[in-house]
């Protein structure tokens, strides 16, 4: 899924997203493994804010993501910041991806992974995630839950408006797969013009997610809640999760002959 004219209003429309509050989490998950510099993706980056707050502290940082009106985005806010020399931007889809190399981590947030597919897609996502990363390297990455998709977002209707626009959100939820539908419609309120975006957001039990990062090399390190990074609850709209790889794509190979 990539989103077009919506990525010139995403940010707008996300304001109420603590950054700062992901941002901490995610620097304190990696110190706490001992990623304090060298190379990480930022999977799905989108309009950047992430990206940019990874890179002043330090890392190198590649931003991927499929839609190039959002990397137009973060590429804008780089340059105001004078980042745009220190931050590698990648038009890529996560199921096609290639870094050209080994990184020591990686992120992913704001529910990337729920958008990459059916099970066999996201497997596919967790693997590449996973085949460029060096051992002991650290990934980082959210997941709106099966509750969210179920008990939030089913077949519910949202308006929201800022100062430049007006989005009308839907969704349908499918019982029997988890998945869930989205239609975005957004009135730009300064030229008058109208756009449409569909997409859909999967969702996967935690047993699988962990089944699946296990059998691509990860050890689950910590699972957490999404929005206030304490302990899962039932209700827990979001789940964070760190995995530690525990090979190189080189040993694998070796081991498998």
């Amino acid at each position: 899924m990539a989103y077009n004219e919506f990525a010139y209003f995403y940010d707008e429309l996300n304001q109420a997203a603590d950054y700062d509050a992901l941002y901490a989490y995610l620097h304190g998950e990696l110190e706490r493994h001992g990623i304090r510099d060298g190379i990480l993706a930022d999977l799905g980056c989108g309009t950047g804010d992430l990206t940019l707050m990874l890179s002043q502290a330090g890392y190198d940082v590649i931003g991927i993501d499929c839609s190039e009106e959002m990397l137009a985005v973060l590429r804008e806010k780089a340059d105001e910041l004078g980042l745009s020399g220190r931050i590698l931007l990648l038009r890529q889809n996560l199921l096609q991806l290639d870094l050209y190399g080994t990184i020591r981590a990686a992120v992913s947030s704001f529910d990337t992974f729920n958008h990459i597919g059916p099970q066999d897609q996201f497997a596919k996502a967790i693997r590449n995630a996973g085949y460029f990363m060096e051992k002991d390297g650290v990934f980082v990455f959210d997941l709106n839950t099966p509750y969210k998709h179920r008990c939030i977002l089913g077949n519910e209707c949202f308006d929201f408006e800022t100062d430049d626009a007006l989005c009308h959100w839907s969704n349908h939820y499918e019982e029997a797969t988890g998945k869930v539908d989205i239609g975005i419609r957004i009135h730009d309120k300064i030229t008058g013009e109208d756009f449409e975006e569909n997409f859909s957001e999967y969702s996967y039990p935690l047993q699988t997610v962990t089944a699946l990062l296990e059998q691509y090399g990860f050890s689950v390190a910590r699972i957490a809640d999404g929005e206030d990074f304490g302990p899962v609850r039932e209700d827990s709209a979001r789940w964070i999760i760190t995995a530690v790889k525990q090979y190189t794509q080189e040993e694998r190979e070796e081991n498998h002959g």
